[in-house]
């Protein structure tokens, strides 16, 4: 019985391999066959250019210092819910703040007193009350303007009570509590501090606001303005009357 061999096919010069040099683009030690040569891709001169950091935190920082400045209209049902709910929290507000003021400048307490006179259960003392009389008529300011400026007013302010919990929960026992706070008074911050964001941000912020909210409608100009042409063109077709064949 003949034995059979195996016959490698030949290859001509042209077919003959070159020698393999490692694919270091890839990341390739071994040797292929087959392989897709590695091609640089020059950037595309058109192609926009990539936001900065800079850029990206100067955006942000603007967005938080200059808030969507949106109009109310006391004529539409959303804004005025809205503008009642900013100028009931200014003015409650403020107006405990300045009973608690005028109470502490009736009981003829020392200007900065440390001796632990209270009004209303709060210690206080003379600057304590001026201080308390001047946001309370600036909130009650903010009450009669109403609007946007009031849900800014509270929510700055808001923010300034709970600072001062904290920078006077610190300041306790020491000799720098010119205010004579306790930790009564700091809880009293805290609580009139998140009252005020509250009433602020009602209506404001979140992420389930109703498309008539101007808010909203100020953050997506280009949607609201798509929603109203629908709704005026479903309110502008004539209505149509199905009879009955006779």
């Amino acid at each position: 019985m003949a034995a059979h061999t195996f016959h490698k096919p030949r290859t001509t010069a042209a077919q003959e391999p070159g020698p393999y040099v490692a694919h270091a683009a890839y990341g390739c030690t071994e040797p292929h066959e087959h392989y897709a040569p590695y091609v640089a891709h020059e950037p595309d001169p058109d192609a926009p250019a990539p936001p900065r950091l800079a850029d990206t935190v100067s955006r942000r920082m603007e967005r938080a210092l200059h808030p969507v400045n949106a109009r109310l209209d006391d004529h539409l049902p959303a804004d005025h819910k809205l503008g009642n709910v900013y100028r009931v929290g200014a003015g409650l507000t403020g107006l405990l703040l300045i009973v608690f003021g005028v109470l502490g400048l009736i009981d003829q307490i020392g200007f900065f007193d440390t001796g632990g006179d209270t009004v209303l259960a709060l210690n206080t003392n003379g600057a304590l009350s001026v201080l308390s009389i001047c946001i309370g008529a600036l909130l009650v300011f903010g009450m009669v303007v109403g609007g946007t400026f009031a849900s800014t007013l509270n929510i700055v302010l808001g923010v300034l009570f709970i600072a001062s919990g904290f920078v006077n929960l610190a300041l306790l026992d020491t000799e720098l509590n010119f205010l004579a706070f306790e930790i009564q008074n700091v809880l009293f911050s805290f609580v009139v501090g998140v009252m005020l964001m509250w009433f602020g941000m009602y209506g404001r912020v979140g992420s389930a606001l109703p498309h008539d909210n101007p808010y909203w409608r100020a953050r997506h100009p280009e949607q609201a303005a798509r929603e109203d042409r629908a709704r005026r063109t479903t309110q502008g077709r004539a209505p149509v009357v199905h009879g009955r064949c006779p």
